[in-house]
């Protein structure tokens, strides 16, 4: 439940950069329209001049409407993905009721001659049925009913011998005002999935950028183990057939699969080294610029620096690069497995040792990142280093903190 009363689902409500606009679009138009139906129908309901047999319908009527109307544009406002691409149509219950009330809403005003009153119940019904349609559909419904407001209050107006200006206003004004109260609505619906649509993106390309970097690593030692390993297989093979008739030549091809190991060793080394460049330092601006194009909110503790720049400055390589490790496993996890609004990142040097703390709220249940090379891999190198490596999950927020011995450089 948000905080103006409106329901909040599922990622949106985890969205800091959501949470506020659909606040501000639940109010322009739920809440508005709420507003509309309660202050010019109420007002009418309470009016003495108005006979009882119409106040009291009206007023059942105006409640159905009300509370049918706030639920399926609340609905509405939750819909993913979007109703234009998948179809998805308005809970008819709903619909139905806030159908049944418009018609009491509009038969008995117009039944006292009140031609400004009668066409706002209906219009509110067919604003919010036109947002649940595609575009198309959407414009063929509004130029019917506008086309069809012409009709009932000049009908009661010609029978009712109301003419002149009368008539005029019986005429136009309804179908202007559901051409009106259909652009209030949509207006305020399309900015809200447009940015919801934009924050969609952003995320995502957040999390495609973490993947192709894998990927880009994956590439390359898949390129040069596959060659190496081939090779040592086949030379393997042809050692294993000589081995009886001409062992000179098979001792001879074992010395090349050895050499052909050293060598897929070594590059193997070459592509690792070149894939862990980067350190604590490079990793936190990364995680910074990543967060923040994942609409997430960073904060940075850093000591003894003032800035991510030369933090690291006097640790061994090792250090910095395990540290920068676990730095790009958190962000990584940040990204895929939760649903964060706000991230700390926590970098200090106390009792000789180098401490990362990296903690997120919007947790997922079953937090991943846990087996391989994910965080219980990273553990056993720190361990290995002489530091350590430890995560937590409180409620639905993931702490990860790690450790390791200065080992200042000469």
């Amino acid at each position: 439940m948000g905080d103006d009363g409106s329901i909040v689902h599922g990622a949106d409500a985890r969205r800091p950069g959501l949470a506020g606009f659909r606040r501000y679009t639940w109010w322009t138009v739920p809440g508005m329209t709420a507003c509309v139906l309660v202050a010019f129908v109420g007002e009418w309901t309470l009016d003495g001049d108005v006979p009882l047999w119409a106040r009291g319908p009206s007023a059942a009527a105006l409640v159905v409407e009300v509370v049918a109307s706030v639920v399926l544009l609340s609905r509405r406002l939750a819909l993913r993905p979007m109703p234009d691409t998948d179809g998805s149509g308005p809970p008819m219950g709903w619909l139905i009721a806030a159908s049944a009330a418009g018609v009491v809403l509009a038969v008995l005003p117009l039944a006292r001659h009140n031609y400004g009153l009668w066409p706002v119940a209906p219009a509110v019904v067919v604003a919010i049925a036109a947002t649940y349609l595609p575009p198309r559909r959407r414009r063929q419904l509004i130029a019917y009913v506008v086309v069809l407001a012409l009709l009932p209050g000049g009908a009661v107006a010609l029978a009712y011998g109301d003419g002149g200006h009368d008539l005029a206003y019986a005429v136009l004004f309804p179908a202007g005002l559901v051409a009106f109260t259909v652009w209030v609505t949509l207006g305020p619906l399309w900015a809200w999935d447009t940015a919801r649509r934009l924050d969609d993106a952003r995320r995502l390309e957040a999390e495609v950028a973490v993947k192709d970097e894998r990927l880009r690593f994956a590439a390359d030692l898949h390129d040069i183990q596959g060659h190496h390993l081939q090779v040592i297989a086949l030379k393997s093979e042809l050692a294993a057939r000589l081995v009886e008739r001409d062992p000179a030549r098979a001792a001879a091809e074992m010395k090349d699969v050895q050499r052909l190991a050293v060598d897929a060793l070594s590059d193997t080394r070459a592509v690792v080294q070149g894939y862990r460049r980067t350190t604590l330092d490079d990793e936190i601006v990364n995680a910074t610029r990543v967060l923040a194009a994942a609409d997430i909110d960073a904060t940075l503790n850093l000591e003894p620096a003032a800035s991510a720049t030369d933090l690291t400055s006097g640790l061994a390589d090792p250090a910095r690069h395990l540290l920068g490790l676990v730095m790009r496993e958190s962000t990584t996890n940040v990204l895929r497995h939760s649903q964060a609004r706000h991230a700390e990142v926590d970098y200090r040097v106390t009792g000789g040792l180098a401490r990362l703390r990296v903690s997120n709220d919007g947790a997922d249940e079953h937090p991943a990142g846990l087996e391989g090379t994910g965080l219980r891999g990273l553990a056993e190198r720190l361990e290995a280093a002489g530091g350590e490596l430890t995560w937590n999950r409180d409620g639905d927020r993931f702490v990860v903190e790690a450790s390791l011995p200065t080992q200042r450089k000469a």
